[in-house]
């Protein structure tokens, strides 16, 4: 999947492109959440241009993003809290055709470009179906990454968009993915006859 097609496909009606000022909170895509901590001028092949400084809040790594470049590269504001709900129901959604069908591979890639679209409903999809994976095999190296990944961005955001701390939100879309607990099989009825039950010898 193009990332940028994938942004553009993105956009809602009456979308405008996002312009930030220092201290503003943004999503970088398979980055997360970060703050715009300056605004600096720098000369590219001879042209002066803005660049806005994001520090990542998770790992303070600094990204340096052209202001004019912000929709090609997917820089976003933060989810509306009213947004929510609409993730956590995309994480309650349960698909029919197993997961572990797909070869690694291409389950791989899949999961890989929809964490580099930056859309927190992609990466909502990516956590949802690891999460049920789980359930069946052991993930691979590169899945738990994947996974790992995918747990960071979402609590981040959420956390964010919520005003809340990240261990509510962990604890709330780990209780989307609680395995159910087998049935325990049903005594047979002769069994519960007192007539059928074992005489003591004489």
């Amino acid at each position: 999947m193009n990332n940028k097609k994938a942004n553009e496909q993105a956009k809602p009606a009456g979308y405008k492109v996002p312009k930030f000022e220092i201290g503003d909170l943004a999503v970088y895509p398979a980055h997360g959440v970060g703050v715009i901590e300056a605004i600096e001028k720098k000369v590219v092949n001879g042209e002066t241009h803005d660049f806005y400084m994001m520090k990542v809040l998770e790992n303070n790594m600094t990204i340096m993003i052209p202001t004019w470049n912000v929709e090609s590269v997917g820089l976003r504001e933060v989810i509306n809290e009213k947004e929510i709900p609409k993730i956590y129901k995309v994480m309650k959604e349960r698909k029919d055709n197993p997961l572990d069908n797909q070869t690694w591979n291409r389950r791989y890639r899949e999961y890989m470009d929809k964490i580099k679209t930056g859309s927190l409903y992609d990466v909502a999809e990516v956590y949802r179906d690891l999460s049920i994976l789980k359930f069946t095999k052991d993930l691979s190296f590169g899945e738990r990454k994947l996974f790992d990944t995918a747990t960071v961005l979402l609590v981040k955001e959420l956390s964010t968009a919520k005003n809340t701390d990240e261990e509510t939100i962990l604890l709330e879309i780990q209780s989307f993915f609680v395995p159910e607990e087998p049935e325990e099989p049903e005594e047979p009825e002769d069994s519960k006859d007192p007539k059928n039950a074992d005489t003591p010898e004489s």
